[in-house]
């Protein structure tokens, strides 16, 4: 249930700060749900501080998990606050909002063991979809890229065979991610099965993974079943596998192989280097883990 007023915010946020299209519809069905649930006490317009937090409280009942709470907290103050600049309210029935405590989750991530299962997974598929799989793979890993990023890369992007491609990242932020020998092998070759599949007459797709309709390009549920089914052969749990894990893998090993943190914070994207943090934890497990199955004096006799 959309509003005028939540129209103009959204419409704030994407020219004066240049929100990405995801966080602009995130940003709308959150304040959409705060309407539609605050409509006996007004709406959002006329709501006051213990009708939001009623709501607010009720979000945990509705059994929401605290990060999507933690959003939806973001996006109604900040909705406030432009409410509040704009003249249109002179109270900020948000103000009392205590963000939720939020448990430290670690990244999942794969073993570089597993990855290797996983590659030849995708390797073991038939046709096209098996060199596209591998060239997905490859990619994703290489170089720690978003799989909206990697959805978007353009072939002409590749054409020249790059150790490294220009991604567009949150916030329309652009940085260079890297491609090592494998991931350009697997992309000259699914460029070459790519090219020999093009339809005569019919114009040539600009994105590297082209949808199999013939419009946009791959989309990142399509991937993610592809890699399920690469997860199965492989013997991994699907659960444990998606394109975002990937990308952890990628972060995790490289901090594992001695990697500077602020590197694989560029690398990553991160604007924050405590974003980036968290991997080190990820390795610290495993050292520990590793100690204590191995150390003599750390074994039970």
């Amino acid at each position: 249930m959309s509003t005028p007023q939540i129209e103009a915010f959204l419409e704030m946020m994407a020219v004066e700060r240049d929100a990405s299209p995801h966080t602009l519809s995130a940003y709308g069905r959150d304040l959409a749900d705060a309407e539609a649930c605050l409509s006996r006490d007004g709406g959002l317009m006329a709501a006051d501080a213990a009708a939001i937090e009623v709501w607010f409280a009720g979000l945990a009942a509705r059994g929401l998990s605290p990060a999507t709470t933690a959003r939806r907290r973001s996006s109604i103050r900040q909705f406030y606050r432009f409410i509040l600049a704009e003249g249109w309210r002179t109270d900020d029935p948000s103000r009392r909002l205590d963000a939720p405590r939020r448990a430290r989750s670690l990244p999942r991530t794969l073993s570089i063991v597993e990855i290797g299962r996983l590659m030849a997974a995708a390797s073991a598929r038939d046709g096209s979809s098996g060199v596209r799989m591998v060239a997905l793979v490859e990619l994703a890993y290489a170089s720690g890229m978003r799989v909206s990023e990697l959805l978007n890369l353009r072939v002409e992007s590749v054409r020249r065979d790059p150790a490294f491609v220009i991604v567009r990242g949150k916030g329309g932020k652009e940085r260079l991610a890297p491609l090592n020998a494998a991931a350009r092998e697997a992309v000259r070759v699914w460029l070459t099965v790519r090219d020999a599949g093009r339809k005569p007459g019919i114009p040539d797709s600009v994105w590297l993974f082209p949808s199999g309709r013939g419009r946009g390009h791959l989309t990142p549920r399509r991937f993610a079943q592809m890699l399920d089914q690469a997860a199965v052969t492989a013997g991994i749990e699907p659960t444990r596998v998606s394109p975002h894990v990937l990308r952890h893998a990628f972060a995790t090993h490289l901090l594992e192989g001695g990697a500077d943190l602020r590197v694989v914070q560029t690398l990553l994207g991160h604007a924050d280097i405590a974003t980036t943090q968290i991997y080190t934890h990820v390795t610290s497990d495993r050292l520990s883990r590793a100690v204590q199955q191995n150390h003599p004096l750390a074994r039970e006799d």
